[in-house]
């Protein structure tokens, strides 16, 4: 996907076509929010497949290896699907890793919370059929659908045990202390003190749960915030290099080229014209 942001619908005759001949599994280049309103979805995800009647939400991460297939509920399927990169919202990006790797999909009640989640997608579809769409507008109403999501989500879903609980504890930890100092040029042992821990064992568990090393998920964090910049501010590129611990020039040009295949010059041009 090219676009930072696309939203669309689901409905039986696209459910139909997509069951007839589904992908293999696959990863994404960016995020996924499917609000089911019919119909029943099939979702390979963490080498297991679920399948759960509408209502119902799932969020898929771009690090996560999965297949959805929507089908039919009694003859009906009606879903949203947004699209977005990382950067659209990268202030709350990593809280969504964090709430969502393990509990992917989520059968909600069709209650009048559920109503006002599909409000707010048919808010956003109207808003990006503009003409010039607010992009603003569709950043506030994004993070607002998510926050709405994570108070249902907090009411039902059920809180594990064991070794999962700890991990998931420390992935939760981790993420926040990272918000917290991406912009320093800190490694690994870094984060691993400050979580009382050793290296290993930090890199064990979010390998294991985002199939990513501590030292991508730094590196991702940080330019998930230069994308940001880039798109947002008129800094000069050294100076946000610099802002976020790189403190050569041509080293962020080719740690930025290398996860996102573009320059940070050709990456800020590009949004330039997303934008305009």
């Amino acid at each position: 996907m090219n676009e930072l942001f696309k939203i669309f619908k689901v409905d039986k005759t696209e459910a139909t076509k997509i069951s007839a001949s589904p992908d293999e599994p696959h990863q994404h280049n960016f995020e996924e929010l499917i609000i089911g309103i019919e119909g029943e979805l099939e979702h390979f995800i963490d080498f297991n497949t679920n399948i759960l009647d509408a209502p119902l939400v799932s969020f898929v991460t771009k690090s996560k290896v999965h297949r959805v297939i929507p089908k039919l509920k009694n003859g009906k399927c009606d879903m949203w699907v947004i699209r977005f990169k990382s950067e659209f919202i990268p202030e709350i990006t990593f809280q969504l890793y964090a709430s969502y790797h393990n509990h992917a999909t989520l059968k909600l009640p069709s209650g009048d919370c559920f109503k006002r989640l599909v409000s707010i997608c048919e808010i956003i579809d109207q808003e990006m059929q503009q003409e010039n769409p607010d992009l603003s507008v569709v950043r506030h109403l994004l993070s607002a659908l998510f926050i709405m999501i994570e108070s249902e989500k907090n009411k039902i879903t059920p809180q594990s045990n064991g070794l999962a609980t700890t991990q998931n504890s420390t992935l939760h930890n981790f993420l926040k202390i990272l918000e917290e100092n991406y912009h320093r040029p800190e490694g690994v042992d870094f984060y691993a003190e400050k979580l009382f821990m050793s290296a290993r064992n930090l890199n064990l568990i979010c390998k294991n749960i985002l199939n990513q090393t501590v030292s991508e998920l730094i590196e991702i964090r940080k330019l998930i915030e230069a994308k940001n910049q880039l798109t947002h501010s008129d800094k000069h590129i050294s100076e946000i290099g610099f802002d976020l611990g790189f403190n050569e020039k041509a080293y962020f040009t080719n740690v930025f080229k290398k996860r996102s295949g573009q320059t940070p010059s050709e990456f800020r041009e590009e949004m330039k014209k997303l934008f305009s």
